[in-house]
């Protein structure tokens, strides 16, 4: 008997280690089995497809957005980084158009533009992009060209675009042109139909209410920060040269009102962000400078209260400046319009009426000015203005005693807002009593 139970206990704590080997042996299966899975799991994810818009002037904003997404999708390993393209103007240098294409040329990743929506463009230094990009499309009434001279050796360029250069310099093809001359494999109404076509990029079926259509997998998209998009959007043509007429204009205002007040701010703020603007763009500084002129010759009769010789000079200086402010690239009419008009309106209708309401106290009371002594500010010939106890006054004196600017003067009588005066010495008798 205690031989058997010495045999017993034998047999079973020989099976306790066989026992132990299997459950570690179950264990690594299941564990094998289940990374076996989740590398399946992960090896099923579409690869990412990166989109990123571009649209407006090509300036330091953009051209560094660009580069950066090209940094970021290389390092996410994406499949393409697909530049969504809509610029017709370069305001940058050619230096860094040059570092730009070859950094899209050279990219780790597979670029590729479309030039869309409808009626988009690619033209200039976005235009040579098209030239180094791995793959490229054009929307619906779209165009690419007009490169202007290459910033990069042609040889870099692919075949298509070489063959076709000369033509490209000057001219802006359209999406039939370009896929004639081989610059593209076929036009894409809209991204998604430009997407599905990159090798490479997974689709899946989807119904729609007009049938089944085939959608790309791992798409990203990508778009200016909220602070880039802003200093983007004042560094545009447009907006640079009404943010520094207007923020003059509000400066100007101010000038002729008591403290600073909510204008002067505004004017502030607006002026050093339209410097801005104008400091990114190819603006010439001979027509900034007949733009400053042309305030400083507004604000001499603005204090008259009537147009004379300085509102014409500022009026050409504001037109001429405002005609020949950028180097290559245009403003349209509805903002010459706006900007030249505003600021006439202002300084014609608004300001001289401001300036009256602050330098005018109430009618009332006012019997004490007759009598009073001052000088001209701006010859009264007849009409001009005064300083009054260091208050600046409207006036009109005898047309046969003009009055020159710093010329002593007398208040003989008070019409409302208007001070008629005389000189001290010589005036010209009254006989209307």
């Amino acid at each position: 008997m205690p031989l058997r139970r010495l045999c017993g206990r034998s047999r079973r704590s020989g099976f306790r280690p066989i026992r132990l080997v299997a459950g570690a042996v179950l264990v690594a299966t299941v564990l094998v089995a289940g990374s076996s899975v989740h590398a399946q799991s992960r090896s099923a994810d579409p690869p990412e497809v990166t989109v990123v818009k571009i649209s407006g002037p090509l300036d330091p904003v953009l051209a560094d957005f660009i580069e950066d997404s090209i940094t970021q999708a290389e390092h996410r390993r994406a499949a393409w980084l697909v530049l969504w393209m809509n610029s017709s103007d370069t305001v940058i240098p050619d230096t860094k158009v040059a570092e730009l294409v070859e950094r899209v040329r050279t990219a780790k990743v597979h670029v590729a533009i479309w030039v869309g929506q409808s009626r988009a463009r690619a033209e200039e230094g976005a235009g040579q992009l098209t030239a180094v990009a791995d793959a490229v499309s054009i929307g619906l009434r779209g165009h690419l060209g007009r490169f202007g001279e290459p910033v990069v050796d042609p040889a870099r360029f692919t075949p298509a675009y070489r063959d076709a250069l000369a033509r490209l310099k000057t001219e802006s093809v359209n999406g039939e042109t370009a896929e004639d001359l081989g610059l593209i494999k076929a036009q894409a109404p809209n991204i998604g139909d430009f997407l599905i076509r990159l090798d490479g990029v997974q689709t899946k079926i989807v119904k729609t209410d007009k049938g089944p259509r085939r959608t790309p997998l791992g798409v990203v998209f990508r778009s200016l920060p909220v602070g880039s998009r802003f200093m983007h959007t004042v560094a545009s043509p447009p907006v640079a040269y009404l943010l520094f007429i207007f923020g003059m204009g509000l400066i100007l205002f101010e000038l002729f009102t008591a403290g600073v007040g909510v204008a002067g701010l505004v004017g502030a703020g607006a002026f050093v962000l339209g410097c801005y603007g104008l400091a990114v763009l190819p603006a010439r500084p001979g027509a900034i400078a007949l733009l400053v002129l042309s305030m400083v010759a507004f604000a001499v009769d603005v204090q008259t209260g009537v147009p004379r010789v300085w509102t014409g000079i500022g009026t050409a200086a504001l037109v001429t400046g405002s005609l020949l402010l950028y180097d290559g690239v245009g403003i349209s009419w509805i903002t010459l319009l706006v900007g030249i008009g505003g600021i006439l309106l202002f300084v014609l209708g608004g300001m001289p009426t401001m300036v009256r309401t602050r330098f005018s106290t109430p009618t009332i009371g006012r019997d004490w000015m007759v009598g009073e002594e001052g000088e001209a500010v701006a010859p009264v010939d007849p009409d001009g203005v005064v300083q009054i106890r260091g208050a600046l006054w409207r006036a009109r004196t005898n047309r046969a005693t003009p009055l020159a600017a710093g010329d002593p003067v007398r208040v003989v009588e008070v019409d409302g807002l208007l001070l008629e005066v005389e000189p001290l010495e010589g005036a010209a008798k009254d006989y209307r009593h």
